[in-house]
């Protein structure tokens, strides 16, 4: 049996609306999701009540606190559904028991938890090392439909600017590219 296979037999069908949490900061939550369809955030909120937004999640992608799933501490960020969606949600517990029967589902989680791993670490290059316009331009390069379906806040919080820095790093981007190609 393959990790996915694995999921769809022994995972629990979620349905979620617009506004919906999967699960928020502090709560205890021990699952994976896979996400079937919808659109989500995962987001930190300062002790102020200021929400940095960590990433954006659709179809096919995996999310979880693996802090809370594998050692049971709170869930250090929350995870809000932006669109009707449609998750499937299994025990990290019963994963890493069956995989310990299961030399395929053993590999396959450990792909899954590096490409968490592999997300991470280019998030942090990217938020360290890059201008909020060279973050901006890789968005609209990799994920142009993703513009479309978030807020201009929560495209800032993303990227770590104010809607008024947001608005002028768009214009100049804009400005510089092609647009024969869009």
């Amino acid at each position: 049996m393959n990790f996915y296979d694995f999921l769809q037999r022994e995972g629990i069908k979620i349905e979620k609306k617009i506004g919906d949490h999967v699960f928020r900061q502090g709560e205890i939550d021990t699952s994976l999701y896979f996400i079937n369809s919808g659109l989500l955030k995962a987001y930190y909120l300062s002790e102020e009540g200021k929400e940095s937004i960590k990433s954006f999640l659709s179809d096919k992608d995996i999310i979880g606190s693996l802090t809370s799933a594998y050692l049971g501490e709170p869930c250090s960020f929350g995870l809000l559904c932006l669109q009707p969606t449609k998750l499937t949600k299994i025990s990290f517990s019963a994963l890493r028991e069956y995989s310990k029967k299961d030399v395929n589902i053993a590999n396959e989680l450990i792909d899954v938890l590096l490409q968490f791993s592999m997300k991470k670490e280019k998030r942090e290059y990217e938020f360290l090392c890059l201008s909020a316009e060279q973050r901006f331009s890789l968005l609209v390069e990799s994920r142009p439909n993703l513009i479309e379906k978030i807020t201009q806040n929560d495209l800032s919080r993303y990227l770590g600017v104010t809607p008024v820095g947001l608005s002028r790093i768009k214009k100049r981007v804009y400005e510089n590219m092609d647009l024969t190609n869009i």
